[in-house]
């Protein structure tokens, strides 16, 4: 709490066996009404955390939601995808509907929904992870067992800025089982979730645990993305721990591609440096990762390659102990620092178990900063 402000923030709990840096819960405080003093606390404890839940929101509205998020970057004023999302084939065309008289916040979830902010009859879709894994869950094991879905930062990677903070409110959410999620990937990792949890894992822990030959490669290191990237890989399939995809080719073709800007394509650091601590975040979006940048000018283009690289360099920071999973409840906004954290959707969702969350985020009006 600060002169001025009532706001308490808490760390979040460990579990015994955990070694995450990451998350906060910020209580006594009305997103509809923040002083400059609460703004202050909100945004050292995001910046200090990387995720913050701000609890007991539900009255919160669009317009209060995408005033606090743009106050991050007061420059910027459009969806961090821009425009993007209305290409049919982009993989992420199914999840997002937009508010009509709040453009920059988008209405995302699960199940039918009658009238919502000015929507009607409204049909949404949690993503399940047998639709973008290249395996998947056998299905009598899929109430009980999960899978992180899609590791990524919110970003359109192509033209557009990697928005600094999205943020996340829960208006409706299923109460339930918690699931086991597995890593499928050999190592036996596992851990347990609760049902349709949002998975967070920090990017300054993932640089602060590489060897020191690691840190001076990604430190000097950047990273070139697909042009139009979500339709790009929406051929190819996931690994199962969803950090990224398997090389087997099947990526939409340059020639069968919206027009590519090369003006527009992203080059961007490897290391993201914190505005408020000064630290480094390895932050790497891996399924849309095209080349790698190496500071004696060398480019690795080799698709296989360079994603066995990130791979290799981002996995030991989803570790079970480093991932912190947030137990939804009706009412929570959450923020989180996307230029901080790696997060991914998990769980799956009977139809009939109906989810409401607004999501907003802004595209960033300037690159991240690199080391």
């Amino acid at each position: 709490m600060s002169i001025g402000s009532s706001i308490e923030v808490t760390p979040i709990p460990q579990q015994p066996n955990s070694r995450r840096n990451l998350g906060a819960v910020a209580t006594n405080l009305d997103v509809n009404n923040l002083s400059a003093e609460d703004w202050d606390v909100i945004r050292n404890a995001l910046y200090e955390h990387s995720v913050l839940v701000l609890k007991d929101q539900a009255h919160a509205t669009p317009k209060a939601q995408y005033e606090l998020t743009q106050r991050f970057d007061p420059q910027s004023e459009n969806y961090g995808h821009g425009k993007t999302l209305d290409a049919k084939r982009s993989i992420l065309h199914p999840d997002l509907k937009t508010i009509p008289h709040q453009p920059q916040v988008q209405v995302i979830g699960n199940g039918f929904v009658e009238e919502f902010e000015g929507l009607k009859n409204i049909q949404l879709k949690h993503p399940h992870h047998k639709t973008f894994h290249k395996t998947a869950i056998p299905e009598e094991e899929d109430l009980d067992f999960t899978r992180f879905y899609r590791w990524h930062i919110d970003a359109a990677l192509y033209d557009l800025q990697p928005p600094r903070v999205t943020s996340l409110m829960a208006v409706k959410v299923p109460k339930g089982r918690t699931q086991t999620l597995r890593y499928d990937d050999g190592t036996g990792d596992e851990m347990a979730v609760p049902l349709g949890t949002t998975a967070f894992a920090s990017g300054y822990t993932m640089y602060d645990i590489l060897s020191e030959e690691d840190k001076e490669f990604v430190r000097t290191t950047k990273v070139e993305y697909a042009a139009h990237p979500y339709i790009w890989m929406s051929g190819a399939k996931s690994l199962s721990t969803g950090l990224g995809l398997v090389s087997d080719g099947l990526e939409i073709p340059k020639s069968d591609l919206p027009p590519i800007d090369e003006s527009k394509v992203l080059v961007l650091p490897m290391c993201w440096k914190n505005p408020v601590t000064g630290q480094l975040a390895l932050q790497v979006h891996p399924s849309a990762v095209e080349k790698l940048h190496l500071k004696d000018g060398t480019v690795i283009d080799d698709l296989k390659k360079v994603r066995e690289i990130v791979y290799k360099l981002q996995r030991p920071g989803i570790a079970p102990e480093l991932v912190y999973a947030h137990d939804w409840e009706e009412g929570d906004m959450v923020l989180f620092n996307n230029q901080g954290v790696i997060h991914s959707v998990v769980g799956a969702f009977a139809p009939d178990e109906v989810r409401i969350f607004r999501q907003c985020n802004l595209a960033s009006s300037a690159a991240p900063e690199g080391p």
